[in-house]
């Protein structure tokens, strides 16, 4: 589908009494009759991670093709985003909750948590505390940094995918955790790095055979 469908959507922070008011850029995917409602994360907002990274971008629009509503933002600090970008997983936590509660309000549908890099352990963080998330999307998750525990205590449908050359991702402890979750679905996309160079094709096509066809 055409990007023309893409709105521009600012999306509010929570604030303490005495505070003015701050927000967050983002882009508002809608689709008719939409299947889920997915927040989108950008890599690190330290390492030049944007909701226009190609890959944030081509999430959405897997997702779009399959029926699900979709919100990509920037982190705070970044862009139009309010703030100073940082490290600190409160912070994206907060900014990620944010955008949940923006497409809780603009979307009628079950809310699913994707992230790409810095952001898929935002996305995972999010499903452990919000037991509506029922899908989860985690392309090229620093293996490092993902807890295993979160992985397999995940009840719903779990998608990971990453590149056979991601110097960020042991795909071996991936496969791993991926037997250790309930429902996952991995996808090695061969010739691969972390910033899916020449897997961009193959990781949309992945992502919209786990989404399966579009109900509506």
């Amino acid at each position: 589908m055409a990007g023309s469908f893409e709105q521009p959507a600012t999306i509010a922070l929570p604030r303490r009494p005495g505070e003015p008011p701050a927000t967050l850029e983002g882009i508002f995917v809608p689709v008719p009759e939409p299947r889920a409602a997915a927040v989108v994360a950008a890599p690190h907002p330290l390492m030049g991670g944007s909701m226009g990274s190609p890959v944030v971008a081509e999430i959405a629009r897997a997702c779009q093709r399959a029926g699900a509503a979709s919100l990509r933002f920037n982190w705070r600090g970044v862009g139009a985003s309010a703030g100073a970008p940082s490290d600190d997983w409160a912070q994206a936590d907060a900014d990620f909750q944010a955008a949940l509660d923006f497409l809780g309000e603009a979307v009628s549908a079950p809310p699913v948590a994707c992230g790409y890099s810095f952001g898929s352990l935002a996305a995972l963080r999010a499903a452990q505390r919000t037991r509506s998330i029922r899908r989860l999307v985690l392309v090229a998750p620093p293996t490092s940094m993902l807890a295993a525990e979160a992985i397999a205590q995940f009840t719903g449908e779990l998608f990971l995918v990453t590149g056979d050359a991601d110097e960020w991702v042991d795909a071996g402890v991936l496969a791993q955790l991926a037997g250790q979750a309930r429902a996952a679905h991995l996808e090695i996309i061969p010739d691969c790095d972390h910033f899916f160079m020449n897997g961009l094709g193959a990781l949309a096509a992945g992502l919209e055979r786990w989404w399966g066809p579009d109900p509506g």
